[in-house]
């Protein structure tokens, strides 16, 4: 009997277990939704650092004063310098810079002849809240900056300007990725993070513990069997149903709020299949760590599920945490899945800006997957 045979006849079983306890089925795809409705309603972030590009054509020391009224404020850090629109989309495209602001050739030029001049601002509206309150700090610090030049003017008597203190610099602002500054578009791919790291690992946690505890693991242990072909068996049927929950919450993501995957729906569902084979992995590795059906739920929650909202990137933005923080996020397989679902689902990237958070979640599930069916092979011996 092949491997492929081996792992088929596992799974048939584990199916079949499921099965006979329909209520942990339904659990299983119904609790997922039921959570994503919850917390799409109630969650709401606040910001507390806003990520500022600059693209200054003018170079002027008008112009660079007008940036260091950002910088001045407290609410902006500068975190890029762009040489030209195509660096600064990429800089939004890869979440390094929340605010984009484009400052014209002809800035200092229009203020010298007492034309109102133009800026540009560009949003990152993904995360609707600091767009919000972004777009409210760059219409507030352009305000004082126009006031403060009339009232410079207006004390060397020099005209040119106009009258209107508000009317010197305008910011024309642009929102992207969110235009309607939804909190919906920027919840509902997070919650695909946070939720499937929530159940399958519970679910398969239980897996080898229960057959542990039914001693029937003693005729896997006699049995020909190979830990890697026992543990594939295994984790087949649950892999699927976290598939299926992944599937689910698409599927009310777009038609109850509205929220379309405005990437690659293909890459998005590839990818997850890596995410799901991490998350069933930490589980099976929690299944064969415990003896106790109730330590593994305990075991399984503090390792996922509390990750998960902490560590991601959902609840706390990472960039606002202790440099030693943001590195120890990178150990949780939720926070990578988080930049490629948001990734896909809101800016519509591809692989080209994606490939190291799938690189590195496709690293963990192999090692999660291995490290489990080591400890099973140590067992069987």
């Amino acid at each position: 009997m092949g491997s492929l045979t081996r792992i088929a006849a596992v799974a048939k079983k584990e199916t079949r277990e499921v099965q006979r306890d329909p209520i942990t089925l339904t659990i299983a795809l119904v609790l997922p939704v039921v959570m994503m409705l919850l917390l799409t309603y109630a969650i709401t972030l606040d910001v507390r650092e806003i990520r500022l590009g600059v693209l200054d054509q003018d170079g002027s020391p008008e112009s660079r004063e007008y940036v260091a009224t950002f910088l001045r404020s407290g609410y902006f850090r500068l975190a890029a310098v762009a040489h030209d629109p195509r660096e600064l989309e990429r800089l939004l495209d890869r979440g390094e810079v929340r605010v984009a602001l484009v400052i014209p050739g002809d800035f200092s030029r229009s203020l010298a002849q007492g034309l109102p001049a133009r800026t540009q601002t560009l949003l990152d509206g993904s995360f609707a809240n600091t767009a919000i309150i972004a777009l409210n700090y760059v219409d507030t610090i352009t305000a004082a900056y126009g006031r403060r030049l009339a009232a410079r003017a207006l004390a060397a008597r020099v005209g040119g300007l106009p009258r209107s203190a508000e009317a010197a610099v305008r910011a024309e602002a642009r929102v992207r990725y969110n235009p309607g500054l939804r909190s919906e578009p920027y919840v509902i791919p997070g919650l695909f993070a946070v939720i499937l790291m929530a159940f399958p690992p519970l679910l398969t946690a239980l897996a080898v513990v229960r057959e542990r505890e039914r001693r029937s693991i003693l005729q896997i242990y006699t049995s020909p069997i190979r830990g890697w072909e026992f543990l594939g068996g295994k984790l087949l049927p649950y892999a699927a149903i976290a598939f299926l929950d992944m599937l689910l919450l698409l599927v009310v993501g777009r038609f109850w709020f509205g929220v379309p995957v405005q990437g690659s729906l293909p890459l998005l569902l590839g990818l997850s299949v890596l995410y799901v084979l991490a998350t069933v992995g930490i589980g099976l590795s929690v299944s064969m760590a415990t003896r106790s059906q109730v330590v593994a739920i305990l075991l399984s929650l503090v390792l996922t599920l509390m990750p998960s909202f902490l560590f991601s990137g959902f609840l706390f933005r990472i960039a606002s945490m202790p440099v030693v923080f943001q590195w120890y996020t990178h150990v949780f397989p939720a926070r990578h899945f988080m930049e490629i679902s948001r990734g896909i689902a809101l800016k519509g990237v591809g692989l080209e800006a994606l490939w190291p958070s799938a690189a590195l979640l496709g690293a963990y599930a192999a090692v999660v997957l291995t490290l489990a069916s080591l400890r099973f092979r140590k067992k069987v011996g």
